[in-house]
Order: structure tokens, then sequence, then C-alpha cells
């Protein structure tokens, strides 16, 4: 499980349900659903930023990596 570490409360709560979702979707996955798993958490993670006020940087370049695009 990877940890991204956050002082607000609400985005550290909102990752770590989507964390615990994506290592769910995970087991037994093929890798396509794996990738739709892992866009998801990103997606999550980013909106969960923006509502926040926080930096979605790192979440926008992770979906990029993933998938050639922020959205």
């Amino acid at each position: 499980m990877s940890v991204i570490h956050s002082e607000n409360a609400t985005h550290k709560a909102t990752l770590l349900t989507a964390e615990q979702t994506l290592q769910a979707a995970l087991v037994g996955a093929t890798a396509a659903q794996a990738k739709t798993a892992t866009v998801a958490f990103y997606r999550t993670a980013r909106a969960s930023a923006i509502t926040n006020g926080l930096s979605p940087v790192p979440f926008s370049l992770a979906l990029r990596d993933l998938i050639g695009q922020e959205t």
C-alpha cells in the first residue's frame, strides 16, 4: 500500500478510502483492470486535492504517465 501524507484531514481521509478501494480492485485483476483502477485512484486524488485547496500536480503527472493526458 502506498502512502501519501497530507496535513489536510479531509484529503487524507479521501486518499485512504481511495487507496483501500484501489487495493481491493487489484486483487486478481488483469493488467487492464489494474490500470483502470489506478487511473480512478489518481482521478479521485486529484479531485480531492483541488477541492481541498491543495496542489493536484503529483496526481496530474501520474495520470499523464498512465494515460497520456490529465483528465
